[in-house]
């Protein structure tokens, strides 16, 4: 046979099978263009010259990243699918005389003509989108809009090998099918697995462990320091559990239900019970996979949104003053004061500062006591590191308005995440008893954007902290912190004028080693760099994801709809009329397609207190709008989803009515 009868069979299946395979073709679309776009964006030399561009070129670097991993495996998954729709139709094809070497030159061909379609029109849906998307950006970021057209050679080279890889993978995969099975399996293949499910109860314990241990890291994790590695072994956790529940135990609980005789011998009872059983074993793993692509979506969407809409809080949560001054305690420290004083005189500025001079150092808590022996510092300890951040009483009392009063081993403490539980402190050979625990303190912002625990200690005399510093001196030696003066005041000058008094500053004190010139107004561009990132690359990636689901959910309804196609004839001949028949198959398909979606809700619940705490660590502490945040992506989202489900079903109803 010549080749050209190939490439004529090969285009004649993709048309006669064109229902399942378009949706292929626009996933594979749009994952190209997607990973064109995000490689093209992150290369973009305009994005390097603005404002913060380089913590946006690296966010777009990661989620190029993510692209390209979920594109192998979302890809190779649909494409099995692909394969599990068409050993009928191979099985013909061997049966009428077509040796196996002829289907893989079919299927050579078939590859062929995809990719080639899938990147011709990704590559140039990406590069016309490209210019869109980096106004998008530009407009995050508060950038100027310069003119032209930046093509990427780099990105379309890495996209058609990363493409081009994970089609000959489809390939391989499918010559494996059909070399490996014999003429009547394939032709029966799509008929196995129709024998009753049987219960599972191991998977199902394994599953509700998994679930369990995933839920109680995330309400236990308190320490953001921890939370991020805690994070990610909760969610495979929950991942896992996930799969493990839809799988196995929804069938074993299908099975418990039916074996309670009184309750499954009822009529309406007894259809659900049946058909469901059926629906979970063909449809589990479809359905753990919208449950855990929704979950992902509401998790991204729902942090990165309240990070954006959050900025000004965490701004003023990190600086608490509109310029922060951070400067070691010497005695050149009243002449660099000197110096800030008369530049605000110069500039005509009447402001009240806030001052005290501190001491901070890294601790790890043992019991009551901290060891300040970095040695016996380990990952697995990680919640007991703390910031110990000392202020004497006298600076204190100035700088909170307070006439507080403290015996030689009393102090105050403040604990800015959580909770400190014991009554006594120790450090060194000073044993401290907590006199008061405050709710409040006058930080330098430090504590806000740090990962550990910050401990802030009020002590009777500064000569307690002089002597702390020579004990720390000798633990940590050169890594030894320093004491420091913290002077913080807030101006009345709009957003240019802050910056020219922020560059004055920054010129006067920058030059000495150990002071800082922090200013609000300056720190604003970076936050709305790298939280505008965030929100780019959440949606992004949230677009991805739904998309992902459609087309599960698509071929979802595909496959249910052949399945019930013969379930209505049968259940019709058994004694059941029509509208009995519509009744119970669409209670069971609503059952199926939205439990993914109460469960993604139920995993967004408990994953709240380890989000809290990863929020933290990008100084986010507004727990309403967080939630305020994730409750609109919910109801959007659901809304998104009922719309698919309403648009996906059109096709189950016309499968169904080919009766």
């Amino acid at each position: 046979m010549r080749n050209g009868f190939y490439f004529k069979l090969a285009a004649s299946n993709l048309k006669r099978n064109a229902k399942t395979y378009f949706p292929y073709l626009i996933t594979c679309v749009v994952s190209i263009m997607m990973y064109e776009m995000v490689c093209a964006l992150g290369q973009n030399p305009q994005l390097a010259t603005m404002a913060a561009g380089d913590s946006m070129q690296s966010l777009l670097g990661f989620g190029s990243f993510i692209v390209a991993v979920f594109s192998v495996v979302f890809l190779i998954y649909t494409y099995s699918f692909l394969m599990g729709r068409r050993q009928l139709e191979f099985g013909m094809f061997n049966i009428l005389g077509m040796e196996k070497r002829h289907i893989a030159r079919i299927m050579v061909y078939e590859s062929l003509l995809t990719l080639l379609v899938s990147l011709t029109c990704g590559l140039l849906l990406g590069m016309a989108l490209n210019k869109v998307m980096f106004l998008v950006i530009v407009k995050l970021l508060n950038g100027t809009v310069q003119f032209g057209f930046d093509f990427s050679f780099s990105a379309v080279v890495s996209t058609i090998l990363l493409f081009t890889f994970i089609f000959f993978v489809n390939y391989l995969n499918a010559l494996r099918v059909v070399h490996l099975a014999s003429p009547v399996e394939l032709l029966h293949r799509s008929h196995y697995g129709q024998k009753e499910p049987k219960s599972k109860w191991l998977m199902t314990l394994i599953g509700i462990v998994c679930l369990g241990i995933g839920y109680y890291i995330s309400l236990t994790t308190t320490n953001p320091l921890g939370a991020f590695g805690m994070f990610c072994i909760a969610v495979l956790l929950v991942m896992l559990g996930t799969y493990l529940l839809f799988t196995a135990g929804s069938i074993t609980l299908l099975q418990f239900l039916k074996h309670r005789k009184k309750y499954y011998y009822q009529t309406s009872h007894f259809i659900s019970i049946s058909g469901l059983l059926y629906r979970m074993k063909q449809n589990a793993a479809g359905l753990s996979n919208i449950c855990i692509l929704s979950t992902m979506v509401l998790v991204i969407l729902s942090t990165t949104c309240s990070l954006w809409f959050g900025i000004e809080d965490s701004l003023y949560r990190r600086y608490p003053s509109e310029f922060v001054l951070t400067m070691n305690d010497d005695e050149l420290t009243d002449a660099r004061l000197a110096v800030v004083d008369d530049i605000l005189a110069g500039e005509h500025l009447s402001v009240d500062k806030t001052t005290y001079h501190y001491l901070a150092f890294t601790g790890m808590l043992d019991g009551s006591h901290f060891v300040t022996d970095r040695s016996e510092f380990s990952m697995n300890q990680i919640s007991r590191i703390y910031n110990l951040f000392l202020v004497d009483l006298k600076d204190y009392n100035a700088a909170m308005g307070t006439n507080a009063y403290l015996a030689d081993n009393e102090i105050l403490l403040y604990c800015n995440r959580g909770h400190y539980g014991p009554d006594t402190l120790d450090i060194s050979d000073y044993h401290f008893i907590v006199k008061e625990k405050l709710d409040h303190f006058i930080d330098n912002g430090n504590a806000a954007a740090d990962i550990a625990t910050t401990l802030f200690i009020v002590v009777p005399d500064q000569s307690i902290i002089d002597a702390l510093y020579t004990y720390q001196l000798t633990a940590y030696g050169e890594n030894a912190s320093q004491i420091q003066l913290y002077e913080g005041f807030d101006t009345q000058l709009d957003d240019e004028a802050n910056l020219a008094l922020y560059d004055k500053l920054t010129a006067a004190l920058g030059d000495s080693e150990g002071d800082i010139v922090e200013s609000r107004t300056q720190s604003r561009q970076s936050y709305i760099s790298l939280y505008g990132g965030l929100l780019f690359i959440g949606i992004f990636l949230s677009v991805l994801f739904i998309m992902a689901t459609i087309i599960i959910i698509y071929y979802k309804q595909i496959t249910e709809g052949m399945e019930d196609r013969d379930h209505y004839i049968i259940m019709q001949k058994v004694g059941m009329d029509q509208s009995m028949v519509k009744k119970a198959i669409h209670s069971q398909i609503l059952t199926v397609f939205f439990l993914p979606l109460v469960v993604a809700l139920i995993h967004l619940l408990f994953a709240f207190p380890i989000i809290k705490g990863l929020l933290l660590l990008f100084s986010f502490s507004n727990t309403t709008l967080y939630l305020q945040c994730a409750l609109i992506c919910f109801v959007i989202f659901a809304l998104a989803y009922t719309g698919i489900y309403a648009l996906t079903s059109k096709t189950y109803y016309h499968i169904v009515k080919m009766n």
